[in-house]
């Protein structure tokens, strides 16, 4: 084992992570996305020990599961993931997260860009926020779909605060909300939250999940099966976006009928 990497696991061992774990994570790193098979033959260890330290690695939002049980694989997050585990952890020390960001440049060398993954799923309520936070990070105009009902009811109590953190991030949101009294309310708060907004009719356009798209993007939250998706794919956000353009021009028309009535 050269120096680098000698240092690269001893630094990830104070930052609290165990040795079977900086293994783990170390094999995910290179691999990119695989079965716990080929991880935990890479790492060095069984593989029940490797199902038991993955889970701890997603559990710590370092890893996450691409696909479900039988063609289940595990994908490593983007190595700034180790800054945010940190920022976590209310015993670090902020000299522990400057040297974490010191070794960055390191950890993205051993990182397969090429086999990053191209779909991440997140379950369960707090996978929903955390795929939610990460539109949080978008550099241009988010375009969404949204059901303003199932917002307020899929994740109780979070988006208040949201809305105020995308706003004071200056992250602007365009969005096509299914016409309801609270799709009303919402959008009567568009100044305050960033955010321009048209109604659809709601008998003919009613939909659950939301879609989020951003940069290279495309974020899915489904409410009822409480499961965020991330799609990272260049080709296929620009033709989301694309396709966004499409249905906002339409729906600008229909925005119009809803809100005037009697000009339709």
């Amino acid at each position: 084992m050269d120096n680098k990497l000698v240092q690269l696991k001893t630094n990830l061992l104070s930052f609290g992570l165990s040795t079977k774990e900086t293994d783990v994570y170390i094999a995910l790193l290179e691999l990119g996305r695989e079965t716990v098979t080929k991880i935990s033959y890479k790492a060095g260890i069984n593989r029940t020990t490797g199902y038991d330290i993955l889970n701890s690695l997603v559990n710590k939002k370092l890893v996450s599961i691409s696909g479900k049980e039988p063609k289940q694989e595990y994908v490593a997050e983007p190595p700034t993931a180790i800054i945010e585990y940190l920022k976590r952890q209310a015993t670090q020390a902020t000299e522990n997260i400057k040297r974490a960001e010191n070794i960055i440049p390191e950890l993205n060398l051993l990182y397969t860009f090429e086999n990053r993954p191209k779909i991440r799923f997140y379950e369960g309520v707090d996978g929903l926020k955390y795929a939610y936070e990460d539109t949080l990070s978008s550099s241009e105009t988010i375009l969404a779909y949204a059901s303003v009902e199932d917002v307020n009811s899929g994740i109780p109590n979070y988006f208040p605060e949201y809305f105020k953190r995308r706003a004071s991030k200056n992250i602007h949101i365009r969005a096509i909300f299914p016409e309801t009294p609270l799709a009303h309310e919402r959008s009567a708060l568009d100044k305050d939250e960033k955010r321009e907004s048209l109604l659809v009719p709601y008998d003919k356009y009613r939909f659950t999940p939301e879609i989020n798209i951003y940069d290279n993007k495309v974020m899915i939250a489904s409410w009822r099966e409480k499961l965020g998706i991330i799609i990272e794919s260049e080709e296929i956000a620009d033709v989301m976006k694309k396709i966004y353009e499409l249905a906002w021009s339409e729906a600008k028309r229909l925005d119009n009928k809803v809100n005037n009535p009697s000009e339709g």
